[in-house]
């Protein structure tokens, strides 16, 4: 599954849109930072935005990404994703969707279920608060590492 060219551009639009109205210099990093979430399916972490961004502009910071990053976050044109387990991960796909994280390698993906976008929070969550939105988080084991064998298994059968 690709970005399409279109959803791309319109992610692109609403960035400009939204940083010009913040009051935020649009600038060629911040642009290619966005452009690099906007049109990637795998939610990338904060250093593969960064190696991807330096293929085009090579003088770019690690640094400049993480407060670029931050600030989208900070504008609402960015999500993070799950619990912060080895890196924070990064969506620019604001419609209401859920997610498929591998175990394994941490393969992320999207999903759309009307079920699911449908379902009735527990009245118990609201004593920890109030709820802005809710999706779900779908762990398993990608295509790929079900192929391979599970070096996990392996050493359980050793021991």
């Amino acid at each position: 599954m690709e970005i399409s060219f279109k959803e791309t551009n319109k992610r692109m639009a609403r960035f400009e849109k939204a940083i010009r109205q913040a009051g935020v210099k649009v600038t060629i990093q911040r642009l290619e930072i966005f452009r690099v979430i906007a049109s990637s399916i795998d939610h990338p972490d904060v250093e593969t935005v960064y190696e991807r961004v330096r293929e085009r502009l090579p003088t770019v910071s690690l640094d400049t990404v993480y407060r670029t990053m931050w600030m989208l976050l900070d504008l609402g044109l960015i999500s993070t994703l799950g619990a912060s387990r080895d890196r924070t991960r990064f969506d620019a796909n604001m419609e209401n969707h859920h997610h498929f994280v591998c175990s394994r390698c941490g393969l992320t993906r999207d999903f759309y279920s009307e079920e699911l976008d449908g379902i009735k929070i527990p009245e118990s969550v609201k004593d920890f608060g109030s709820i802005e939105k809710a999706h779900l988080e779908v762990v398993g084991v990608c295509k790929q590492c079900a192929a391979k064998p599970n070096p996990k298994a392996q050493e359980e059968d050793t021991s």
